[in-house]
């Protein structure tokens, strides 16, 4: 993506996992302004853009985006080119805890970015309003779960089964209505299961990281058959860079690198790759992987079909899985502090996703 130095991208969610790699990627590519807009909850954090937040071009928002007046001043002050709605409730068993906070974020603060989004861009010039872009990030779990065989693909049926991918399949929804009925240049992307540096570490991958580490029971919901398609998050967002900058409006492209693993043998994985990098006098960390009480409805298996996008787009990951997961495995190491300061009196080791069950 290449705009030129008076476009401004709006990156909301910035200080999350898949948006602070998307905002330290937009700093490095061009030499726009980037302005995020987060509300900083559990899952934001200004510690995951510190090597960019001092960059001249970088602006940041402490907005909610369900405050729509000031989701509105944001847009009035900024008039960005291009917005890459990233700003979500993404964990899955919160969303079993406490779906109201899912329905309240994930969609109607959807409606309000949309509707700043609209109105911001119903008063630019004609020629600047055909270059604007709305980029909707969302999630392949909005699909449901598959069986054994196949893949999601662009025309797939919904099916969400949880709060968390019930809550973002209506706000797609959203998203393709204010296109359609609107005008407004949505695009939607959806994506496989991502993992990198600066993860949350409540979610699978570091968990099992911090556990071993720990030496605390790694849990493995289930009988860890659970499949997921996983996409190293530095690669999602080279592919959101090639959408922003070729991608048409109206579509949709799903974003995936075709690397299914059972959650057991992810587990394994990690453990083995940290046995070599911090081998402990304890034994190794396999020993402390333990089967637990499966997640309410969790689905079986996801599998994105990327050929459109890497056709259309002329996109490919760049990373194999097996590179990818070790490096993972080696920032959660070097960056211990970082775990300790998001986790600061959060639920680190506690189960979640138990507390509505019948």
């Amino acid at each position: 993506m290449t705009p030129s130095h008076r476009d401004t991208v709006l990156v909301t969610g910035g200080a999350g996992f898949i948006g602070s790699a998307l905002v330290r990627r937009l700093i490095e590519s061009f030499d726009g302004r980037v302005v995020v807009v987060d509300s900083l909850t559990y899952a934001g954090h200004l510690e995951s853009l510190e090597g960019v937040s001092r960059h001249p071009n970088f602006a940041f928002e402490h907005v909610d985006i369900t405050d729509a007046k000031a989701v509105r001043t944001c847009f009035e002050t900024w008039s960005p080119r291009i917005v890459f709605h990233l700003a979500a409730e993404s964990h899955v068993d919160r969303s079993i805890d406490s779906p109201a906070t899912f329905v309240e974020t994930n969609i109607v603060g959807t409606y309000i970015v949309l509707e700043a989004a609209l109105g911001a861009w119903r008063i630019v010039g004609t020629d600047r309003r055909a270059r604007c872009k709305f980029i909707h990030v969302s999630t392949d779990e909005v699909f449901g779960s598959l069986g054994p065989r196949g893949a999601f693909t662009e025309t797939t049926a919904y099916a969400p089964r949880s709060p968390y991918s019930a809550s973002k399949a209506a706000s797609d929804h959203l998203a393709r209505a204010w296109h359609h009925t609107y005008g407004l240049p949505v695009i939607v992307t959806n994506c496989s299961n991502n993992f990198g540096p600066y993860q949350l570490p409540e979610k699978f991958i570091p968990v099992v990281i911090r556990s071993a580490l720990s030496r605390r029971v790694v849990p493995v919901y289930g009988t860890g058959e659970n499949i997921r398609d996983w996409l190293y998050v530095n690669d999602h967002v080279d592919a959101l860079c090639r959408v922003a900058s070729a991608g048409e409006v109206g579509q949709t492209y799903l974003i995936g690198a075709s690397n299914e693993r059972r959650n057991i043998d992810i587990a394994r994985e990690i453990c083995a790759i940290l046995d070599e990098l911090r081998p402990s006098a304890d034994g190794s960390y396999i020993d402390l992987i333990e089967y637990v009480e499966d997640r309410p409805g969790h689905d079986m298996r996801y599998a994105i079909d990327a050929t459109v996008t890497r056709d259309e787009l002329d996109w490919r990951p760049a990373h194999g899985f097996a590179d990818a997961l070790r490096e993972t495995v080696s920032w959660y190491l070097a960056n211990e502090e970082w775990c300790s300061v998001v986790m600061a009196g959060g639920p680190e080791g506690e189960r979640l996703g138990t507390g509505r069950q019948a």
